[in-house]
């Protein structure tokens, strides 16, 4: 029987490129469905809700491949009607594409948020070390360095946008590098397989891919 598989991405939809590479890991015959947090707003709309600070910053892709900085705030407000049409689309499993930390959100019983399998994985495989992380902004460095902050392991971030090319995601790779990671977390959804061949041909590192990551145990909910 096919199965579905319901995406909430913290921007609007369509985002093909979230949705192909889902359907990669996904078994055969998944269907996919995409929603988008911001789905129904306009640009203007969004404007009146900028972000307050690092904290409440969050990168995505509006539609036709546009970077945006947006409010979680905004975001968090609206998952919850989000969450509950995807559920009424007859997902069987459910992934809040975006690998920032999130608070309770009610309807998010069961739903994969790529945050914790990313943090699960670099807890089982560097219990202390230097992990390297790559963002999409400057201005989430502070930020992000406490989301990862544990006894024994050295944080060392490096911003890169998801929408860089080969060339920018060599140069940020090199400085990572300086600094020797034992590991690599790229923290954010919209990093692509081609960012990380670029990233790893420098580093030769270990380095975990948050939307590859998330969907091999997504796989594992819906065969």
């Amino acid at each position: 029987m096919s199965r579905a598989l319901g995406i909430a991405t913290i921007g609007q939809a369509p985002r093909d490129d979230i949705a192909a590479l889902f359907a990669e890991q996904a078994p055969v015959a998944t269907r996919v469905v995409l929603r988008g947090c911001l789905d129904g707003l306009s640009d203007e709309d969004i404007a009146r809700r900028p972000p307050k600070n690092g904290a409440d910053t969050l990168y995505t892709r509006l539609r036709g491949d546009r970077d945006v900085i947006i409010s979680k705030a905004h975001v968090i407000e609206r998952a919850s009607e989000t969450l509950k049409r995807l559920r009424e689309d007859g997902a069987d499993a459910l992934v809040f594409a975006c690998t920032g930390n999130f608070p309770p959100i009610p309807g998010d019983a069961g739903v994969l948020f790529p945050s914790r399998i990313l943090n699960g994985l670099v807890h089982g495989l560097l219990p202390q070390g230097r992990l390297g992380l790559l963002i999409p902004l400057p201005e989430q460095r502070e930020k992000l360095t406490e989301k990862w902050k544990r006894p024994g392991l050295e944080i060392v971030a490096e911003a890169l946008r998801p929408s860089a090319g080969a060339a920018e995601a060599r140069a940020a790779a090199e400085r990572l590098q300086a600094v020797k990671p034992d590991l690599v977390a790229m923290d954010c959804m919209s990093y692509t397989p081609e960012t990380k061949a670029a990233v790893t041909a420098v580093l030769h590192v270990p380095t975990l891919l948050a939307i590859t990551a998330t969907g091999r145990v997504m796989r594992e909910l819906l065969e």
